[in-house]
This record gives C-alpha cells, structure tokens and sequence, in this order.
C-alpha cells in the first residue's frame, strides 16, 4: 500500500491526483493501493487485498442524449437492467462507447470512477454495497479503499437493489 499521486503502472498521474483531491474535498478517509496489471476482476481484488465482492465496477449508463449516470456495481454482481430501468423510469438505457464514456468523465475504461469525474453525474449504487469497498483510482492500477457508507453519503448516492448474482469462479 502507498500513498501519493504518481501515476500506477501505465496509468495517468492527473486522473489519480483528481480522484484524491475530489475524496480529500468530500471528507473521506480513503487507503490508497497501487498494483501492476490485471487480467481479471478477480486478480484485481487479490492485488487489492479484498474479496471480489467489495471491489466496485463504476459503470457509465447513457439514459438519454446528455444525461448520463454512474452505476455503483460489486465485482460479483452485475446490473440488472429491468431494475435500473424501473429505478430511472425509462424504457431503454445503453452503455456509451469508450470515446463517449471518456469525454463524460475523463477516465479511461477501467479507471471511471465518481471521485473526480470532469462531467459531475449523479450516482445509483447496489444496495448490496456495504463495508470497505475499493474503488477506482482514476489511474491503471490505482484504487482506493473506502468504508461503503461513507462514500455512499458523500456522493449523494441513491441506493437501491439494480444487481444480479454472477459467477466469478476462475475458469478451468
């Protein structure tokens, strides 16, 4: 575990350093964990030091032409679209591209994270999410560990059930 700003393995020092300015300006109590490359959601959490249910995929969804949200998910869940969709009130939801989620953001694809994003977008998270929890650090390789409530709060997150079970298991 190390702290500071320096860009992670192949990561973006300026995305790293926004994301511990935005948790530093929210209050947050926050373990900053750097790590080499992943394959996987699962070696991700080992090189973190946690379960796959505690690691958070930040997801972007596109509910309509400018109006985005991110989607707080635990590694061993995914989204349930019917729940989102009923949650949001809207019939369709889509996922934007890498480019699209980029210019939103300004985060690469596995680096989004809420903390720090360039377009402030308002939050759902899974109401399974709870305890420590890390998420991304803006950076390749770079991730924080946060207690679930606190961060929850300080990003006015909505909290409701919008997951499913998925089977993490390693492939054989």
């Amino acid at each position: 575990m190390s702290t500071g700003t320096e860009a992670g393995p192949g990561g973006d020092a300026d995305g790293a350093a926004r994301v511990l300015a935005a948790a530093e300006a929210l209050g947050l109590a926050v373990e900053v964990t750097r790590h080499g490359p992943v394959r996987s959601l699962e070696e991700a959490a080992a090189a973190r030091g946690i379960e796959p249910h505690q690691l958070l995929k930040t997801m972007v969804v596109r509910v309509r032409e400018g109006d985005h949200r991110f989607v707080l998910v635990p590694g061993d869940r995914e989204i349930a679209w019917p729940k989102l969709r009923a949650l949001l009130g809207v019939n369709r939801l889509s996922m934007p591209d890498a480019d699209a989620a980029h210019a939103v953001t300004g985060y690469r694809r596995g680096t989004i994270t809420p903390l720090g994003s360039s377009t402030p977008l308002a939050v759902v998270a899974d109401s399974s999410i709870s305890g420590l929890v890390s998420i991304g650090g803006g950076s390749q390789g770079v991730a924080l560990t946060v207690d679930a409530a606190e961060l929850l709060a300080a990003l006015g997150a909505t909290v409701a059930d919008v997951t499913e079970g998925r089977d993490v298991s390693p492939a054989s």
